[in-house]
């Protein structure tokens, strides 16, 4: 049995471990609250502009341009985000496993890595980094989708990568938050939106197909991105308040287990001295 002494000083280390995780949690949760009203702001014309997109080039008919051409290329570009900064529970670990559970093979991937979790977690499992924004979620904003957009259309163009995906933790509440895949380019046309492709409906461009594609592309990669970027601080946040709440809570009852064994050591040790005085005056006596 550990002695009081020790007991103690154990005691002691877990407050002080919990204080921190308590004002962590209390951090998370101011910025949480910022974060989520941006998200929640931001997340409908993220999912209108991916709808309306893939709805418009299902009636688009065939169109030859840039950024729609299948690619000779098997290289596929990943934009992964992730956060700078641990302690946020599964959050980063739930990013890494959606990458390496992926159909897509280690060999084929480029990545293009928004944290440095992400970045140093998928360098050890030796893929390919192709760029780094970790910076980026200090304080993401559209200009910053704006460079990582340019970056892998760039690529696309040149026909170095043929895929353009999209890693991010789609946050649907303060306490859900889902890992999430989704392809960028070329764009997945829906059943539906097959369904609804005929004559009557065919889309029409001004001025041309051309002009309205090289602007309309970009700012839909763009808008994906930064949409991803607001979703993912927003559930980093939420995890991190989590994980500091289940963290003090394990703490709390750490120190009342350890108070416990205190009172118990305690008690044996007032035992053991009443003992001994009891034995040494029967002695003398």
């Amino acid at each position: 049995m550990a002695s009081m002494r020790d007991i103690k000083r154990r005691k002691t280390s877990i407050s002080s471990t919990q204080q921190i995780t308590k004002a962590m949690k209390l951090v998370s949760t101011v910025k949480l609250q910022k974060a989520k009203n941006k998200a929640e702001e931001t997340t409908p014309y993220f999912r209108y502009m991916y709808q309306t997109v893939c709805s418009m080039l299902a009636k688009a008919g065939n169109i030859d341009h840039l950024y729609l051409r299948e690619s000779a290329s098997d290289q596929k570009g990943i934009i992964v985000i992730t956060s700078n900064r641990g302690l946020a529970g599964g959050y980063n670990s739930n990013i890494i496993r959606l990458i390496t559970g992926s159909d897509i093979p280690l060999e084929s991937a480029k990545i293009y890595t928004v944290g440095r979790k992400g970045q140093e977690a998928l360098a050890r499992k030796g893929y390919h980094m192709e760029s780094d924004y970790s910076d980026v979620m200090e304080a993401p904003t559209y200009e910053d989708a704006q460079a990582i957009s340019k970056e892998v259309l760039s690529a696309y163009a040149k026909g170095e990568i043929g895929e353009i995906y999209l890693a991010y933790t789609h946050f649907k509440n303060t306490v859900s938050h889902e890992p999430t895949l989704l392809r960028l380019l070329p764009v997945q046309v829906k059943e539906e939106d097959l369904a609804a492709n005929d004559a009557d409906l065919l889309m029409n461009f001004e001025p041309n197909e051309e002009e309205a594609l090289d602007m309309i592309i970009p700012k839909y990669i763009t808008s994906l991105i930064y949409g991803a970027l607001v979703e993912a601080v927003a559930s980093e946040n939420g995890a991190r308040m989590q994980a500091m709440d289940s963290a003090t809570s394990n703490a709390e009852d750490m120190i009342n287990d350890l108070s416990l064994k205190y009172n118990r050591a305690r008690q044996g040790s007032i035992t053991q001295e009443l003992t001994e005085i009891i034995a040494g005056a029967e002695a003398i006596s």
